[in-house]
């Protein structure tokens, strides 16, 4: 890369970190988009990897607020549904399935913004798992169905659980990219170099989430959700 695309990438990465460590998603809704027209070899291995060293950092912040509870549960939906994900990928077209669920998104956002209450159950937490899983696989955005269903915890509870969730399914993922050779020395050393900015973007979250802890956490996931669906949709059908 050239100083200014790496200057243009430590940028995309802040700006997700941010609004990961506020909200408890978004990364790749941010930074994925941005980096993949900077150089392609930043997606997907090099930007997995900070979001590891991401929701390692805002797990250890928000470790007194982890709900178990929701996290074991989401991992039970998660953990199968990026295997559905994977399969559907094989028998269905891509833009089909990631236009399929930013619509659902759509469609859960109008019903939370309603009023109806999900609560976290076990079946609504391993349902928003799966889902998470599936989307995340094949429209590389897994954070709102998860998010949706947590939306009426309170701020803190509601990174830290996301960050455990997402902690197993980035590793998962991970994992998967060096048993097929996608990850390797060239996209650890690109992983390197986006690493300073999400700490940046890191540090500034903590004041930014104090903010919404205010009583606008439930309003920013609520957009965040509705902004990652619009860009689904607006990507397959453009």
């Amino acid at each position: 890369m050239t100083a200014i695309e790496l200057v243009a990438a430590s940028l995309a990465a802040a700006a997700g970190a941010v609004v990961q460590g506020s909200v408890g998603f978004g990364l790749s809704l941010v930074a994925v988009p941005l980096l993949a027209i900077i150089d392609p070899r930043l997606v997907p291995g090099p930007v997995l990897c900070v979001a590891i060293v991401l929701t390692l950092l805002l797990s250890h912040r928000e470790r007194g607020s982890i709900d178990l509870f929701g996290v074991t549960w989401g991992l039970a939906g998660r953990l199968p549904g990026t295997a559905l994900g994977a399969a559907a990928l094989v028998v269905m077209p891509q833009d089909r399935l990631s236009l399929a669920f930013g619509v659902l998104v759509l469609l859960a956002v109008t019903m939370t913004a309603s009023r109806l209450r999900i609560r976290p159950t076990p079946l609504n937490l391993v349902g928003a798992g799966l889902l998470s899983g599936i989307m995340g696989t094949t429209a590389a955005i897994g954070g709102p169905p998860i998010a949706l269903v947590l939306q009426h915890s309170p701020g803190a509870q509601l990174r830290g659980t996301l960050s455990g969730f997402f902690l197993v399914g980035a590793s998962v993922s991970l994992l998967a990219l060096v048993l097929v050779g996608r990850f390797g020395r060239q996209e650890l050393l690109l992983a390197l170099a986006l690493l300073p900015g999400i700490l940046v973007g890191y540090a500034i979250s903590g004041r930014t989430a104090r903010w919404l802890d205010r009583g606008y956490t439930r309003v920013a996931v609520l957009t965040v959700a509705t902004v990652a669906a619009i860009v689904v949709v607006l990507r397959q059908l453009w």
